[in-house]
């Protein structure tokens, strides 16, 4: 435990101090999700205030649905683009060899791009609510455990991206998928209960359509823990299930990998 912990801050440390070299990127990154977050006003603002989906305003709706999906889709993007760049450098045979577990050393090697995209999300949040007056009604603790239960299956995805792209070099089709196919059944930008009656039963078997609306029920409405029991017991569930599962797949396909020679295929 304590030797994990030493390098996870090493690989911390590491990470933002190479991050603080490049402060371009930051200020192209706040420019971007500025830009996005005027889109998403104006186009509340052209809808109109008369569109008032779960009883909210247009605007913080999709404040909160597009930057929950994108923190989803980010994270995935995380744990892909390490597990890609390892094989295309050709180090990663190398980095198995080590003595830290090689499952282990995937999802290290991913937490700080991971850790990024949570702290994008909050300031994605923050810039909403200061700069175009979103109006939030947040429950601290319920915004605090749908963030959690979201954290592990977000994880759970992200290492699932890594082992389709160790065992069949086709990561990049999960994050396509997660990214252009599921946005829509996520409710991100809409109900869910303006899709067809079929479209709704899959919407309802997507953790990502749950943690939408969490977190919507705990920032826009305040609602209470208690009240969110049902969210908050699906999130979990999801996330007792699909992290274990993905991180029992992510090493065994690395072990299969090692045994092929094929841990360097991209």
């Amino acid at each position: 435990m304590r030797a994990g912990l030493r390098k996870l801050h090493a690989i911390l440390r590491r990470d933002l101090l190479t991050a603080a070299r490049h402060r371009t990127g930051f200020a192209i990154t706040a420019f971007g999700l500025l830009t996005e977050l005027a889109a998403f006003y104006f186009l509340a603002r052209a809808i109109g205030p008369g569109f008032r989906p779960g009883g909210v305003e247009y605007f913080p709706f999709l404040l909160v649905g597009t930057g929950v999906y994108t923190f989803f889709v980010m994270s995935t993007q995380a744990f892909l683009s390490t597990v890609q760049e390892a094989q295309q450098t050709g180090t990663m045979e190398v980095l198995m060899t080590t003595s830290t577990p090689p499952a282990q050393l995937v999802v290290l090697s991913s937490v700080s791009a991971f850790a990024g995209n949570m702290v994008k999300l909050l300031i994605y949040l923050l810039a909403g609510a200061v700069i175009f007056a979103a109006p939030f009604h947040a429950n601290f603790l319920a915004c605090l455990s749908v963030m959690i239960l979201c954290t592990a299956i977000a994880l759970a995805i992200g290492v699932a991206a890594a082992t389709v792209q160790i065992t069949f070099q086709k990561g990049s089709a999960l994050l396509w998928l997660l990214s252009s196919g599921v946005w829509f059944l996520s409710g991100a930008m809409f109900p869910i209960e303006s899709l067809p009656r079929p479209l709704i039963f899959v919407a309802h078997v997507i953790p990502l359509s749950y943690a939408v609306t969490g977190m919507r029920m705990a920032l826009l409405q305040g609602e209470s823990v208690i009240a969110m029991a049902p969210t908050l017991a699906v999130l979990a569930a999801f996330g007792a299930v699909l992290l274990p599962l993905a991180l029992w797949g992510l090493s065994f396909s690395l072990r299969c990998a090692r045994q092929d020679g094929t841990l360097s295929f991209y």
